[in-house]
């Protein structure tokens, strides 16, 4: 039981600690592990754990190609981004992207990474049903797109583009330069587009397009992935609900007002980015590297 207990909080601690990667991989860990195992009781009580996945499961989460489907479900553009049906499909992009992730984390910060990843989704979505559009006569081999591989690549080609002499070791021993390994990905997807083989290569391609163009007017308000998280903060605070316990404020003398509501959007900013820098330090450099003042922050911010 202490084991388990150990277990759980090791996998808490690492969710809630371990950076942006960490909880991108848990994400699509965790819905794999719930449609398997979904599958696998509709299995044992009707018969069919694959039928129980078309019927339910993939109207919410698998992207429709087919132009009419897609209007029907639009938030699959969503949701397929974190979706895999196979194991092997799940390893291959999660291990990418826990080797791209966490080197795109010590180039850039936590907030970009997630924003990337979700453009990079969504470009890959759009282009395939693009191309399953223009391209009828090509025999594709299904309707139904899923998978984290337009995200990954996203991640991926944006550190290839912005560090392209950046070597990495391929299986731990030759030294490649990161722009070399983006240029062989893109091409194998580019050399294999008319192929039937179950890929998603334009998928691929729209997340690699996304990355590069994630680059351009890197310090500018004008950059396609600033823009988007910009956007995004703006519709999460419409959304936002309103904290109705009273927002005091002490003043010297022992007088008490209420805090206005700029005052403590301000505040509550200011924690956020604090956290967020604390953050990005132990994904950078471990819990230990924190200061005392920083691990107490931490742990305030925690309780709440």
């Amino acid at each position: 039981m202490q084991t388990q207990n150990t277990f759980l909080e090791d996998l808490k601690h690492q969710y809630k600690y371990g950076g942006m990667t960490i909880r991108l991989v848990f994400i699509n860990v965790i819905l794999f592990l719930s449609i398997r195992i979904l599958s696998v009781f509709a299995g044992l009580t009707s018969g069919s754990g694959e039928l129980f996945i078309a019927k339910y499961i993939t109207p919410i989460f698998g992207l429709h190609t087919d132009l009419t489907e897609f209007i029907t479900h639009p938030w699959t553009l969503f949701t397929s981004m974190f979706t895999h049906y196979g194991f092997w499909h799940l390893l291959w992009n999660m291990v990418f992207l826990y080797f791209a992730g966490k080197l795109f984390e010590q180039l850039f910060d936590q907030k970009r990474l997630l924003y990337t990843y979700i453009l990079g989704g969504i470009f890959g979505g759009l282009l395939e049903i693009i191309a399953h559009i223009a391209f009828q006569k090509l025999q594709f081999t299904n309707d139904i797109v899923i998978g984290a591989s337009g995200s990954v690549m996203a991640v991926f080609v944006a550190i290839a583009f912005y560090r392209p002499n950046l070597k990495v070791n391929m299986f731990g021993v030759f030294p490649v330069r990161i722009i070399v390994l983006a240029a062989i990905f893109i091409l194998m997807d580019l050399l294999n587009l008319d192929k039937a083989d179950g890929t998603a290569h334009f998928a691929h391609l729209g997340g690699a397009i996304l990355g590069f163009i994630s680059i351009q007017n890197l310090h500018s308000s004008r950059n396609v992935v600033t823009a988007f998280q910009m956007m995004a903060q703006k519709t999460l605070q419409l959304f936002e609900k309103k904290n109705h316990q009273p927002r005091m404020k002490v003043k010297k003398g022992g007088n008490v007002r209420m805090k206005t509501d700029e005052e403590y959007n301000q505040e509550a900013k200011h924690k956020q980015e604090m956290t967020d820098a604390i953050l990005d330090k132990i994904s950078k450099s471990g819990y230990e590297s924190l200061t005392k003042k920083e691990k107490e922050f931490l742990f305030n911010q925690s309780k709440k």
